[in-house]
């Protein structure tokens, strides 16, 4: 195991999940592994009576909405002049003559007044249970997500926390999203940066990528963590320089040293918080939400909220691939709709990051990190039987499959193990997905077409991380290609775009910005040749996203029978200057006929 660990959300969970996949474990894990044992998929006990869909579906009249461009999503028609939205569904779109025969007299019609309307946005790859608990975290993240700049900004907005909580949440002061590649030092905060906040009552801070993170003086004293305290397996207490003495960063498996200790939000708190994150998710146009590598805790909240009726919008799950043979023996029906919630399939995880340098690649890194060989290439967190054995048992079942591959050596193995399943029970519709999808070569896409994988792009890394990429992860030539969209676009491939929030926020204009202009945060361009149009960007978050999804029956576009999942713009992407898309203006969200954002 490279003491570099594993990355993606829940750092600690995955390393404990991996020790419980491979029958090992250990007791410095103990309170992390809990979160992989059996988890019980129960269907959620939807109450009788009258729900938020129910109410939609029996909702009386016709609303008619005209007046602007309405942007369809359907190349037979892509503009309509009107559509008609009855019970929560799209009745009719084309003309406004033809529109209002089949609306009648009774209507409700709303001028749109040059406007733009679009299909709703689908977060085709997020974690939004997670994004829900790290909203009782203080926003530590670096501009333009958030307010931090340099250290001194970190320990002003834990001061703000301490003050706007009463003191922290059970004691302690948290923040999240912190980015020691973008503060003006240029270095990773310790706990004695932390200990200028507070020595008295305990910090943590988790890093922007989840897989490390920080914590003070009084914290190390509270979890009983010493010079003497070995290091965990899959995790790395880092010490000062020359001793043993830990300086309060906990990489990787070490945060199953912290979490057992971590204040736990009442499942009230956490409905409120997953309130919060829906509200600001319906800001930004999404109507159907995703939640990646779903835990335990995090089934249980979303299965609560469908009970409770709190989801405003839909929710599809991807458990985390421990879980198959939880799910195998559960209740719970795959693809079936619970007030909103369902489960879509099973989420692999095969690799690491590049900002982190974990991520599988092929070729070495273009600046191996400090203590590790030249031809350093990042690791795989499982190996090729392993992921051969996960897809094969996806595939007999019917299961939708996706991957975190970010390396090109992790995309070989998901696609060898694909390429094997599909030798035994044959070529079918089942839209296995390469999540991540970062450094995916020509002849992996070639491969993934004959396939039926479809990539799913986390486009924004050339804005947030893309200078990095050039300049230490990739280098120029590999840099230039990370989310090859317009490779995908001229073979003819269904492709998604995603955020990965809490990793960056889930504002889906910033794909529509990165996949065209593909600009870092020098304003450098990060691969001219792999650009792309605002329409082709946009059915990364519509139809090709619900159809990932198998949706696409009712989601993705603005088609008779379609679920009236809308949003409504002030400016058209399909014609506004390219460098003006991450500022377009979201003026409503409508999700099957109900309004739930309005600016």
């Amino acid at each position: 195991m490279s003491r570099r660990g594993f990355f993606g959300v829940g750092a600690a969970f995955t390393a404990a999940a991996l020790s419980a996949l491979t029958g090992k474990s250990e007791a410095g894990a103990a309170g992390a592994a809990g979160l992989a044992t059996a988890l019980a998929f129960t269907a959620p006990a939807i109450a009788l009576g009258e729900t938020r869909r129910s109410r939609a579906d029996a909702a009386p009249g016709v609303t008619v909405y005209r007046g602007g461009t309405i942007r369809t999503m359907n190349d037979a028609t892509p503009l309509a002049e009107a559509i008609a939205v009855r019970g929560g569904r799209i009745i009719a779109a084309g003309t406004e003559v033809d529109v209002a025969a089949r609306a009648g007299r009774e209507t409700r019609i709303v001028d749109l007044r040059g406007r733009t309307m679009m299909p709703g946005f689908v977060d085709c790859h997020g974690h939004i249970s997670m994004t829900a608990l790290l909203m009782g975290f203080q926003n530590l993240a670096p501009e333009p997500a958030g307010p931090i700049r340099c250290i001194a900004d970190i320990q002003s907005e834990l001061v703000k926390y301490r003050e706007k909580t009463g003191g922290g949440r059970g004691g302690w002061l948290l923040g999240a999203s912190y980015d020691d590649s973008l503060l003006a030092e240029k270095r990773a905060i310790t706990r004695t940066d932390l200990d200028e906040v507070s020595t008295t009552q305990p910090i943590l801070v988790y890093h922007a990528s989840l897989h490390v993170a920080v914590v003070n003086s009084y914290a190390l004293s509270l979890l009983g963590i010493t010079a003497n305290t070995p290091d965990p397996r899959g995790g790395v207490i880092r010490r000062w320089p020359g001793t043993n003495e830990p300086n309060g960063i906990l990489e990787e498996g070490a945060l199953s040293l912290a979490m057992p200790r971590l204040p736990q939000a009442s499942r009230e708190e956490l409905l409120d918080l997953l309130d919060m994150v829906q509200d600001r998710y319906a800001a930004w146009g999404i109507t159907t939400a995703q939640d990646g590598a779903t835990r335990g805790p995090d089934y249980e909240l979303l299965s609560l909220a469908a009970e409770r009726d709190r989801l405003r919008l839909d929710v599809i799950a991807y458990p985390f691939f421990t879980h198959i043979e939880d799910l195998a023996r559960s209740e719970v029906e795959m693809k079936r709709d619970y007030n909103g919630f369902k489960i879509g399939g099973i989420k692999l995880m095969l690799d690491g990051s590049p900002q982190a340098k974990t991520a599988w690649l092929t070729k070495p890194y273009e600046v191996v990190p400090t203590g590790f060989d030249t031809d350093y290439r990042g690791y795989p967190i499982v190996d090729d039987a392993t992921a051969a054995k996960m897809v094969d048992d996806a595939y007999a079942r019917g299961w939708q499959v996706y991957a975190h591959c970010n390396g090109d050596a992790a995309a070989d193995q998901f696609i060898a193990a694909i390429e094997k399943a599909t030798v035994k029970y044959g070529l079918a519709d089942r839209r296995p997905t390469v999540i991540h999808a970062q450094t995916l070569r020509e002849d992996q896409l070639d491969l993934m077409q004959r396939l039926g994988v479809m990539p799913s792009y986390f486009v924004t890394h050339t804005f947030f991380w893309g200078d990095w990429h050039r300049d230490s992860v990739l280098g120029v030539e590999r840099a230039s290609r990370i989310s090859p969209v317009r490779s995908t676009i001229d073979r003819g491939m269904r492709f998604t775009l995603h955020n990965d929030s809490p990793v960056v926020p889930s504002d889906c204009r910033m794909l529509l910005w990165s996949a065209v202009n593909r600009r870092t945060r020098r304003n450098e361009v990060l691969g001219e040749e792999q650009r792309i149009g605002a329409l082709d960007a946009l059915r990364g978050i519509t139809l090709d996203a619900a159809y990932q999804h198998f949706e696409d029956d009712i989601k993705g576009s603005i088609e008779t029978g379609k679920l009236a999942d809308l949003v409504i713009t002030e400016e058209d992407p399909g014609v506004m200057a390219p460098d003006d898309l991450k500022n377009l203006t979201i003026t409503e969200t409508i999700k099957r006929g109900e309004t739930i954002y309005r600016a």
